[in-house]
């Protein structure tokens, strides 16, 4: 446990002075291409409703009624920032289906259904935190339950500690829509993908909408990319094969339109929910994506594609492994690489009597 430091009064307290009823939270952090992840190692509450048996789209809303506190705590400010990403790990109950842990996405607005930049960091966490009974060398293959469904990452390990690339293959993708003509207020008439990589993103090139994914102020495509995702749920009905609760567009993504095979790298920004800039090259996009790419022929089994990110410059790289299908969609598996890292541990305590307590939003 941590002590303070010297003789003096913090001798033997572990923990700033809290509220005797007020939450202690412990977290791991880490980051994937800069994106942050704020892993809960355990939420009572979630395991609770877990071992009763609940579905983990059922466990999600459960935590959302009845837990988002905790959330809004952790990812806002002052705890958090309007980037910040975090992941609820879940063991037993709800993970027990021969998944290692289950696991809930948390952002600044709310539960994601997956996100794959989180599955990277997790794959290390699940290793040097013991969620794998017995790692082999010199990889392991590390099962997670996600909303969307199961996702297996891939993770170096030495017989002492996980290393990078970390790799994934996550559920069917597949193409939702493609060449759709959405009317955006304020930038006209644009054509847009919709593809699915375990939950759904709007695609296009920035240069529609009069802007350069590389150059631009990342203001401009941030505002851009959210009147897209705006236009598109008004004009768009989206259907998903298995669940209505994952029929919901996450984001927008705008590209350089470098969509055909290269092996230079295409640049990406990914908006999501309420405006949230990812700053690695996403995950699940990374995954729509190549969906999309190897729809449209431009992509063939097997051919990797690298993504950049706008924000931080970061690389993941994609490629589809395995045509399959998801209810009526062909779809592909994709498999998708990236590096993860520890940036340190964090014991977060409350006040009862902070009237920010629950942290506050500010954008």
């Amino acid at each position: 446990a941590a002590h303070g430091g010297g003789d003096g009064g913090g001798a033997g307290r572990a923990l700033p002075p809290h509220s005797p009823g007020g939450a202690v939270l412990q977290t791991v952090e880490m980051h994937t291409g800069g994106e942050p992840l704020r892993i809960i190692p355990r939420l009572e509450a979630a395991e609770r409703a877990a071992a009763a048996g609940l579905s983990l789209l059922s466990l999600r809303r459960e935590v959302a009624a009845g837990q988002d506190h905790v959330r809004r705590a952790l990812m806002h400010e002052p705890r958090g920032h309007a980037g910040m990403y975090g992941a609820v790990v879940v063991r037993g109950g709800a993970a027990a289906e021969g998944a290692h842990l289950a696991v809930l996405f948390l952002h600044c607005a709310g539960y994601s259904a997956m996100c794959g930049h989180a599955v990277v960091a997790l794959g290390r966490f699940a290793l040097d935190y013991g969620l794998v009974p017995a790692p082999t060398r010199p990889e392991t293959a590390v099962r997670l339950r996600c909303p969307c469904g199961p996702v297996t990452a891939f993770v170096p390990w030495d017989g002492h500690r996980s290393g990078n690339p970390v790799r994934f293959h996550s559920v069917p993708a597949f193409a939702a829509a493609t060449d759709l003509a959405i009317d955006v207020p304020g930038h006209g008439k644009v054509v847009v993908d919709i593809g699915y990589g375990g939950t759904f993103y709007a695609f296009l090139s920035a240069e529609q909408l009069g802007l350069d994914v590389c150059s631009s102020k990342t203001r401009d495509l941030v505002s851009a990319a959210s009147a897209v995702t705006e236009a598109v749920k008004k004009q768009f009905k989206l259907h998903h094969p298995e669940s209505e609760d994952l029929a919901f567009l996450y984001g927008t993504i705008l590209t350089d339109g470098k969509d055909a095979f290269s092996e230079e790298p295409t640049t990406n920004i990914c908006v999501f929910a309420d405006e949230q800039v990812d700053r690695s090259p996403t995950g699940s996009g990374v995954t729509a994506r190549i969906a999309l790419q190897y729809h449209k022929g431009l992509i063939q089994l097997d051919q990797t594609r690298t993504f950049r990110s706008s924000t931080t410059g970061s690389l993941f790289t994609g490629k589809a492994v395995k045509a399959t299908k998801f209810g009526d969609y062909n779809a592909v598996i994709v498999e998708v690489s990236g590096e993860a890292f520890y940036t340190g541990t964090a014991t977060f305590t409350v006040e009862e009597e902070d009237p920010l307590k629950h942290g506050f939003f500010f954008k």
